[in-house]
């Protein structure tokens, strides 16, 4: 499961998840670019979400997740972003036997295994150094897998970039996900929104990369990433035709 900013508090999620999957309108294509139609027929919506998102970010999440990069030493930072891929890892060998795929059930119950005990609950990536790298898989590519479309693409209030097949599989992700099962309200609190910034975190760095409308370039660049996960990188490339 790939980690996503904001994606992380699970109450609101399957609140909001059901509200805009039953609620979103059929007929907010933007007028005049038809070829939304197909990938992001509710641009409209979509825009406006996305500016709430961005100005969320700008006003909260960004300033913090600024003040936890300045105060925290590189070994505390690598070590919650190595924690929070472990407990990921849960969720990564469950969709493997969902998927059918045995030799990564293995490769990565091992790669929990060692992390977890040598690697103390997780804070240290030793599995890495066997050759056991950490593999990406959750309950939106297991519904890929099976054939499942992805859908429409859709920007959710607070949870950010989606489809409708990942909105699905967000509800079981949480639901995996130990931390939701933490008793404590306030440390369970604690954890999502230290995972958040540690997500946010690493996306801060790859926002060099974006050009042109920054809508467009993070839609496409999600949807294509998606693809790519689900079909464990052979994507289709018609230049192969010739």
């Amino acid at each position: 499961m790939e980690r996503t900013i904001l994606q992380n508090f699970p109450s609101a999620a399957c609140i909001i998840c059901a509200v805009v999957l039953c609620c979103l309108p059929t007929g907010v294509a933007a007028q005049g670019n038809p070829q939304n139609d197909d990938i992001d027929p509710f641009i409209t919506v979509n825009r406006s979400v996305y500016d709430f998102n961005e100005a969320l970010d700008e006003i909260v999440i960004k300033p913090v997740t600024k003040s936890y990069d300045f105060v925290m030493p590189e070994f505390a930072k690598r070590g919650v972003t190595n924690f929070f891929n472990n407990l990921d890892d849960i969720n990564v060998v469950l969709n493997d036997l969902l998927q059918l795929k045995m030799a990564n059930a293995m490769h990565d119950s091992g790669r929990f295994l060692i992390n977890t005990t040598v690697g103390v609950g997780g804070l240290i990536d030793v599995a890495s150094g066997f050759g056991l790298y950490k593999n990406y898989e959750d309950f939106g590519q297991t519904l890929g897998y099976w054939g499942m479309d992805s859908g429409a693409y859709m920007v959710l209030p607070f949870l950010g970039t989606s489809t409708i097949r990942d909105t699905i599989g967000m509800i079981p992700d949480y639901l995996v996900n130990p931390v939701f099962w933490v008793n404590d309200s306030e440390t369970r609190f604690a954890l999502f929104t230290l995972d958040n910034i540690d997500t946010r975190l690493y996306y801060m760095a790859a926002e060099a990369m974006i050009t042109g409308d920054e809508y467009v370039f993070v839609r496409d660049a999600y949807l294509q990433r998606r693809e790519y996960l689900v079909a464990d990188g052979e994507v289709y490339d018609e230049w192969d035709d010739f």
